[in-house]
């Protein structure tokens, strides 16, 4: 793999608007009307949210990530795919650089819903 070009710098201020968390997901759901997304029920410490996430290709057992901590934008506005609405976007890496992506996750534990940042 080649490493892309670095983006465009950004300020600070507007990397501080992306609130990035850390969840655990409870449970993943096969979405039998789509070939990528699955729905993510996660736990975000004071609260659930559903994610929907395109792993379903990446993974033969998207399943396998239960119970894993990673991060997630929670503060991206709600959208509606394949009937179901996401609350929010995991983070994986690897994805936009044609690898197999794997999940952003922290080195040891930590409490639901603590911040990246």
């Amino acid at each position: 793999m080649k490493p892309a070009h670095i983006k465009s710098p950004i300020s600070s201020e507007l990397l501080g608007q992306i609130d990035v968390r850390v969840g655990t997901i409870l449970s993943v759901t096969d979405l039998p009307d789509s070939e990528s997304l699955v729905a993510l029920d996660v736990n975000f410490g004071d609260h659930r949210r559903r994610v929907l996430a395109g792993i379903k290709r990446e993974r033969t057992n998207p399943r396998e990530i239960e119970g894993k901590q990673a991060l997630f934008v929670v503060n991206i506005a709600p959208k509606k795919m394949a009937g179901m609405v996401s609350e929010g976007m995991l983070f994986d890496i690897g994805y936009l650089d044609g690898i197999t992506p794997v999940l952003a996750v922290p080195e040891s534990l930590v409490p639901d819903g603590t911040r990246a940042g």
